[in-house]
C-alpha cells in the first residue's frame, strides 16, 4: 500500500466525539485507506458496507438500543459505501450522539448523495475529508522525489489513480474500464440522468474544452442539449468527482469577465481515456492545457491533504487579458502562470495596478515540485 497524506490527519481526529466522512471517486482507495486506520488501531472495530442489502434494512430506519446492539462491544465502526443507506444522516447523528465511546467513520463516493443526506442531521458533528487520487507529494514519499519527478510525463497521460499507478504496463486497459460506466455508476443510477449517452457527449466535449472558458449554450448546441441541462450534469459530474468547475476572479474591475468558468479534471488519465488519447506529449497538441490541468489539480490535493483552505480562480478580461490560477486565502492573494517550459511571462497591466499585492510566480517542470509540496521558491515574474 502507498501511504496516504489524511490518513496521519484522520487519525488524529478520531475519538473527537465527531462522525469522520471520507468522500472521493471510486477506486480512489477510500477502503484501503480506512482500513490501514483501523489496523493501526489497539481498539477493537467492525465494518458494515452499504452495498449488502440486509446492511441497508438494519442502518436505514434504526434505533440507538438497536445499534448499541449491532456494535457490541466494538469501539470504532466502519460504514463503508454509506451513500447507499437511507437516513444515513439520522443513523451517524444517533450515533454521535447517544454512543459517545463509539468513533463512526463513513466513506461515500457520492458527494452529492452522502454529503446531501448528512449534512443537516450532522451540523457540527463531523470532520469532512475528500480522498482524491494519488499525488504527486504522495508519490515522492514512496519512492524518492527524482524518481517521481522523471515520471511527470507519464502521469500527464495516465494519471495517478491508484490501480493505475501500481500496475505499470497495464495503464491504458484499466484506464479506458475505469473511465467507463463504473466511474459514473453513482450518477447513472440517478434518475436525474435521462441521458447516459448525453452524459457521455458531454465529457467529451469537457475534455476538448480543458484550460478553456466554456459556455454552457455553446456547449449544449455541441452536444445537442439546453444549456439548464448541461449545467445540471456538470455539477453533478463535480460532485462525484471527475471534473471540478474554477470560477472567474472579479473585483468589479472594469472590463473582468465576471461569470465564466473552467472545467478541469480531477485525474489527467480520466480526461485522456475519455478523448482515448494516450499519445506522448511530443506527439500532442494539447500540452498547455494538460500541464495546466496537472499542476492545478496537484496544487489542490495538497493543500486539501495539508488542511490549507484556499479558493481557486482565474482572471481574464474582455480583451483577453489572462491569468493560469489566482488564489485567495486568509494570507491574500496569489497569481501563477503555468508553462510547460521554460517561458518568460508578464501579469497584465491592468491586474497589477488593480490588485498590487498579490504575489506573483511562474511555475515550470523545473520549479513544480516546490508548488505542490510546499514551499515555493520559483522567481518572481
Amino acid at each position: 500500500m502507498i501511504p496516504r497524506s489524511l490518513q496521519k490527519i484522520i487519525k488524529s481526529r478520531l475519538f473527537k466525539g465527531k462522525a469522520v466522512l471520507i468522500f472521493g471517486a471510486r477506486q480512489t482507495g477510500k477502503s484501503t485507506l480506512t482500513e490501514a486506520i483501523l489496523k493501526g488501531q489497539e481498539k477493537s472495530w467492525m465494518i458494515l458496507n452499504g452495498d449488502d442489502a440486509d446492511v441497508r434494512e438494519i442502518l436505514s430506519n434504526t434505533t440507538a438500543t438497536k445499534l448499541k446492539a449491532i456494535v457490541g462491544k466494538n469501539e470504532i465502526l466502519l460504514i463503508d459505501e454509506a451513500q447507499r443507506i437511507e437516513n444515513i444522516g439520522l443513523t451517524l447523528k444517533l450515533i454521535t450522539d447517544q454512543m459517545p465511546g463509539i468513533q463512526v467513520i463513513a466513506t461515500g463516493s457520492s458527494a452529492f448523495e452522502l454529503s446531501g443526506k448528512v449534512n443537516e442531521p450532522l451540523t457540527g458533528r463531523k470532520y469532512e475529508f475528500k480522498l482524491y487520487p494519488l499525488s504527486f507529494q504522495e508519490m515522492v514519499d514512496q519512492d524518492g522525489l527524482l524518481p517521481e519527478k522523471r515520471l511527470i510525463e507519464h502521469r500527464m497521460i495516465y494519471g495517478y489513480y491508484p490501480e493505475i499507478v501500481t500496475h505499470p504496463g497495464e495503464e491504458k486497459e484499466r484506464l479506458k474500464l475505469l473511465a467507463g460506466s463504473y466511474l459514473y455508476k453513482d450518477l447513472l443510477m440517478l434518475d436525474q440522468i435521462k441521458k447516459p449517452t448525453l452524459l457521455e457527449k458531454l465529457l467529451k466535449a469537457l475534455a476538448l474544452q480543458v484550460g478553456s472558458e466554456i459556455r454552457f449554450n455553446e456547449i449544449g448546441q455541441t452536444i445537442g442539449s439546453d444549456p439548464k441541462t448541461v449545467e445540471k450534469y456538470i455539477d453533478l459530474l463535480e460532485k462525484a468527482f471527475v471534473v471540478f468547475q474554477m470560477p472567474a476572479f472579479s473585483r468589479n474591475v472594469r472590463n473582468e469577465i465576471k461569470k465564466g468558468k473552467k472545467v478541469y479534471f480531477f485525474d489527467c488519465g480520466i480526461r485522456n481515456a475519455i478523448i482515448n488519447n494516450f499519445q506522448p506529449l511530443s506527439s500532442r497538441t494539447d500540452v498547455g492545457a494538460l500541464w495546466e490541468n496537472f499542476v492545478i489539480v496537484e496544487r489542490m490535493k495538497h493543500l486539501h491533504n495539508s488542511g490549507i483552505d484556499t479558493k481557486f480562480y482565474f482572471w481574464r478580461t474582455t480583451q483577453q487579458q489572462e491569468i493560469d490560477l489566482v488564489e485567495e486565502s486568509e494570507t491574500g492573494l496569489a497569481v501563477y502562470e503555468f508553462k510547460w517550459k521554460k517561458a518568460k511571462a508578464r501579469i497584465p497591466q491592468t491586474f497589477t495596478e488593480n490588485y498590487p499585492d498579490a504575489g506573483t510566480k511562474i511555475i515550470t517542470l523545473d520549479t513544480i515540485e516546490d508548488f505542490i509540496t510546499g514551499i515555493i521558491s520559483s522567481p518572481d515574474l
